[in-house]
């Protein structure tokens, strides 16, 4: 079936480099950024919310490994946000083509770039908002920014098979089809590409400094620097926001529920063995910072509460409301000697902001389950 429209105005573009050539040499960056963001944002989303199956086998080490694989997951989504631009930049033109529907494939064809375009901005620009914590909009952010990525995906696989034989053709410098494009037009490109490298090394090197200690100085438009902050290390959540007291920490005792359940004061903490970590706190909004961590090994409450060498934990956080506030602890997080009930963070006791006055401390795990303000452990079987 085709479609006929009467004939439209004339449109013209002045500019020579809309061809596909220069939107296949972007597409081939863009690309990659998506495929780094997408594949590193599902593994984020699986050791946040593991599935049961899944929790006693993800591996809590190496123990930099949630820092390095959420510094991509921020630096390839910023960088991927020039690119796009610049990738509709180089193929607007074809939004302009007349008759805009010449057939059903055609129509499907034009809906499938519809619907990526769409997700991409917007997975882009709120993945950028939810780096400075800014929410606003009415939905949850983690289920829909999730879900969103698979239709990206989606979506990019279907627009790739679909071009492929333009990409094909255009996909390297001697490509016959390149090989046909105006000679005049090759200095004009290139200095375009180099623009766009350019543009996106600017904002990666900017930002990224935020997970990478070494380029910390660098860091001008990058939300949150991990220079600053409460005893050398920033806090995303405050106990103010947690609304967690000095009063109502008077009485405080740690429970260990499980076969032969204790209860111990932070006296009682202090005087057990102490242990020695130094590990990052690695948040989803890209930004890590390592720290010198003094406290009780989890494992060692677990066994003293009679758990044995498989057993999980639960903790329960005193704060009063939050998404995070009770977060279990697949076996091999449980059970391994870095994981500690941290009392102290470089020398000095907790700040009421850091947790005070017990948190966990585990290796290669999210910041948000790095549980602050513990009350409660318990033996999971």
């Amino acid at each position: 079936m085709r479609f006929t429209l009467p004939p439209g105005p004339p449109i013209t573009f002045k500019a020579r480099l809309h061809d596909a050539r220069t939107a296949t040499a972007i597409g081939r960056w863009l690309a990659l950024a998506f495929v780094v963001c997408f594949a590193t944002g599902v593994l984020s989303h699986f050791l946040q919310h593991p599935p049961g199956w899944l929790a006693d086998h993800l591996p809590s080490r190496p123990y930099w490994g949630y820092r390095l694989t959420q510094g991509l997951h921020v630096a390839s989504g910023i960088a991927a946000i020039p690119l796009l631009l610049a990738k509709l930049w180089a193929v607007y033109p074809r939004l302009f083509a007349w008759p805009p529907v010449r057939s059903v494939l055609h129509a499907l064809e034009r809906l499938s770039v519809a619907v990526l375009v769409a997700a991409a901005l917007f997975q882009l620009f709120t993945g950028l908002l939810n780096t400075f914590q800014w929410y606003p909009w009415p939905f949850n952010f983690v289920p829909v920014h999730y879900a969103v990525a698979w239709v990206v995906m989606g979506a990019l696989l279907l627009h790739v098979a679909v071009q492929w034989p333009r990409i094909r053709d255009h996909f390297t410098l001697d490509s016959p089809v390149t090989l046909s494009l105006p000679e005049a037009d090759g200095p004009n490109r290139r200095q375009l590409l180099i623009g766009v490298a350019a543009a996106v090394g600017a904002v990666t090197i900017t930002t990224v400094g935020q997970s990478v200690t070494a380029l910390g100085r660098l860091v001008l438009f990058a939300p949150r620097s991990p220079a600053h902050g409460v005893q050398g290390l920033p806090v995303n959540r405050t106990a103010a926001a947690a609304r967690v007291t000095e009063a109502s920490l008077a009485d405080w005792r740690l429970t260990v529920h499980g076969p032969r359940p204790f209860a111990l004061t932070l006296d009682e903490l202090n005087a057990l063995p102490q242990h020695e970590v130094t590990l990052p706190i690695a948040c989803v909004e890209g930004w890590s910072k390592s720290a010198h961590w003094t406290g009780v090994r989890v494992r060692d409450l677990l066994e003293r509460a009679g758990g044995g060498p498989g057993s999980r934990a639960r903790v329960v956080s005193l704060e009063a409301a939050g998404a995070y506030r009770v977060m279990d602890m697949g076996r091999l997080y449980a059970q391994d000697p870095l994981t500690l009930l941290a009392l102290r963070i470089n020398g000095e006791v907790l700040s009421l902001d850091h947790g005070y006055p017990a948190r966990i401390i585990a290796p290669n795990r999210p910041g948000v389950l790095q549980t602050k303000w513990v009350g409660r452990l318990e033996v999971v079987r």
